[in-house]
């Protein structure tokens, strides 16, 4: 059973949110389009699309590897239109077979089951602020404070430990929800291993080491853990309002997450599509000063990270923790 920490902690916080925004802009921020949403949707198989073909026929690595990485990213954001669907911002009224669909079509790419990520992401939301109850945090948060240990999510690594991750969670989910998810993981990896096949039989080896192997083995695990610096790593664990990270816009950074590095603003309202969040963002502007709320950057977090070597989910303006220097032993 999960305790609801969120709710229980943030009632304060949404009085405040609520008196921050009018309802006239509440309700413009959350107004949804489906016509949008599916155009982004559109643009970023357009884009997988055209960085598979170029991969597949270009051998120059002065070519390929930025289109590798291109390829990568877009992969990771597969699951950001898929967040969209758990979160209903797709449609103005709930299309639940639509959803479905979308489900299926965004869950595949990046080789997840859709059931499984939206019973992860909403008990994420319910109980953010738990160290045991959210499973984000719970399962997946490096749990050794060590640069070589943090540099294994950035690496192949990370799927066995997002799938072990997942799977001790989803042990914990009624049967019937347990058997959906091992259908769709099933069918997942089967429209991946086809891919793969296919690409290495038709165009060979080298074809499927740059338009598979290094997009989605190598590429993908960077962004992935690049997005999840943005989340919740640099916090204030005592209070509520902070307990996502604020990264500061920029077109490039929201272009590259389709504005998923706006977590901070989605924790706020959920319900927001991923398209207004940035106007959110500028609109909130008076309440973080009022906060006293620090931005943070990509390139902030990645120094916190790996060079002050900074633990997740706690408060990066807080001096390094020392470490102890082992005693010499007396003659």
């Amino acid at each position: 059973m999960k305790s609801h920490f969120y709710s229980q902690h943030a009632a304060r916080l949404r009085t405040e949110l609520g008196v921050a925004l009018s309802r006239r802009a509440l309700q413009a921020f959350h107004q949804k389009s489906a016509a949008r949403h599916l155009a982004i949707a559109a643009r970023q198989f357009a884009i997988l699309a055209l960085a598979t073909w170029g991969l597949l026929t270009i051998a120059n690595p002065l070519l390929w590897l930025p289109l590798a990485i291109v390829e990568g990213f877009t992969v990771f954001n597969f699951t950001v239109l898929l967040h969209e669907v758990v979160h209903h911002t797709v449609f103005e009224r709930r299309r639940p077979a639509l959803e479905r669909a979308l489900g299926w079509i965004y869950a595949v790419p990046s080789g997840i089951s859709a059931n499984q990520f939206t019973r992860w992401h909403l008990d994420h939301h319910a109980e953010l602020g738990s160290p045991d109850d959210d499973p984000k945090r719970h399962h997946l948060s490096p749990k050794v404070n060590a640069r070589w240990y943090k540099l294994l999510y950035c690496s192949p690594a990370l799927f066995p430990i997002y799938f072990r991750a997942a799977r001790k969670e989803s042990a914990t989910y009624p049967r019937e929800l347990q058997q959906r998810i091992a259908v769709e993981r099933r069918v997942s990896i089967a429209a991946h291993l086809t891919v793969l096949t296919l690409i290495w039989t038709l165009a060979g080896g080298g074809a499927a080491l740059r338009a598979y192997i290094l997009p989605v083995f190598f590429v993908f695990p960077i962004a992935f853990m690049l997005n999840r610096l943005g989340q919740h790593y640099d916090i204030d664990p005592t209070d509520p309002a902070k307990w996502s990270t604020l990264v500061r816009g920029h077109w490039f950074w929201d272009f590259v997450f389709l504005n998923s590095n706006y977590h901070l603003e989605h924790h706020y309202f959920a319900g927001v599509p991923f398209y207004r969040l940035p106007a959110l963002q500028r609109a909130l502007a008076p309440f973080y000063e009022r906060h006293g709320m620090r931005w943070q950057t990509y390139s902030g977090l990645l120094y916190g990270w790996l060079v002050e070597n900074r633990a997740p989910h706690t408060d990066w303006t807080a001096a390094p923790a020392a470490v102890p220097v082992p005693k010499r032993a007396s003659a």
